[in-house]
């Protein structure tokens, strides 16, 4: 049930109001999520946005069209693929970053082919549609899949790529980062910092000179937030997600074609993105972390798919 508008909910559309938002602010804070603290999501979905170091919007644009490749799962489900088109990125982060390790250098430059990527992370419902299971601790159809370890992700692109008769497969960390990015150099998608209308992570504390604030202490329905340019939603927190590659220290010897980074010297797979669970500065585009493949413990790990173009066929 929603809670009563109180004196400070009506200031707080007195200044939506004053910020230009008028009737339609309203609307978007009759809306809110409920929770604990309630939890402000001002800003439309449909549009792309940048960010100085303070939080503060500085440009806002349209959502280009999509190129969107549709896969039926059954009983009106559907995965949506969106066409990455290829480039050249700089990969990594430079060393003023802030909390920046080592272990995202040096950077390097990677030419990206094009190809598909999950417009989110894999759904609740979808993974049920192929895997007839719902490992998740925090329930939702369209929430993000989570409690998957790198094994069983994979055990699902195989039964998608049977039932589709496409290749399904992890992306690579580099299809990963260039992604996310969309052409961005900033720490973030959408610039400098990261606030509780881009994004589901920790902020007990900000980013840069960014807000702090509560945590949802828990997953969101995907598409809740902010795309990036690429039309790719949920790339910063929610859930971070699996990539192919095995772990690698730093980026000495990386491959520069976009392709995954796998041997056999560590076990253990790379995941992106930051999630629900963690800080802002976990949350950046060039940060790295890693899990033993058979880890399926925590709640914040999921993962999105991808599909090259040439098996779009």
């Amino acid at each position: 049930m929603s809670k009563p508008i109180t004196t400070t909910r009506r200031r707080f559309l007195t200044l939506l109001k004053y910020a230009g938002f008028g009737t339609f602010g309203s609307i978007i804070a009759h809306s809110l999520y409920q929770c604990d603290d309630i939890h402000i999501r001002l800003l439309p979905t449909d549009k792309i946005f940048t960010v100085d170091a303070q939080g503060r919007i500085i440009h806002r644009r349209s959502l280009p069209q999509l190129q969107i490749l549709k896969e039926k799962l059954g009983k009106n489900i559907t995965l949506e693929m969106v066409s990455i088109p290829g480039g050249t990125f700089t990969m990594g982060s430079p060393s003023h970053e802030l909390e920046r390790w080592d272990g995202e250098g040096p950077q390097h430059k990677v030419n990206v082919p094009s190809f598909y990527l999950g417009k989110y992370p894999v759904t609740q419902v979808q993974w049920k549609a192929i895997m007839r299971t719902n490992p998740s601790n925090t329930k939702g159809a369209n929430r993000p899949v989570e409690r998957v370890s790198w094994n069983k992700a994979t055990e699902f692109c195989q039964k998608l790529s049977q039932k589709t008769g496409k290749l399904y497969r992890l992306p690579s960390e580099a299809e990963w980062e260039y992604a996310c990015r969309a052409g961005t150099t900033t720490p973030f998608h959408f610039g400098e910092t990261i606030t509780l209308n881009l994004a589901n992570y920790y902020p007990s504390k900000g980013y840069a000179s960014g807000p702090i604030g509560n945590s949802l202490k828990r997953t969101t329905d995907v598409g809740k937030y902010p795309p990036n340019a690429f039309g790719l939603y949920d790339m910063h927190g929610n859930v971070t997600e699996w990539c192919q590659d095995t772990l690698h220290k730093n980026y000495e010897g990386a491959p520069t074609d976009g392709s995954a980074w796998e041997d056999n010297y560590y076990e253990e797979r790379m995941k992106r993105g930051g999630s629900w669970g963690v800080d802002p500065g976990q949350c950046r585009s060039a940060k790295r972390s890693w899990l033993i493949p058979y880890n399926s413990e925590y709640t914040t790990i999921g993962f999105r798919v991808a599909l090259d173009t040439a098996s779009n066929l």
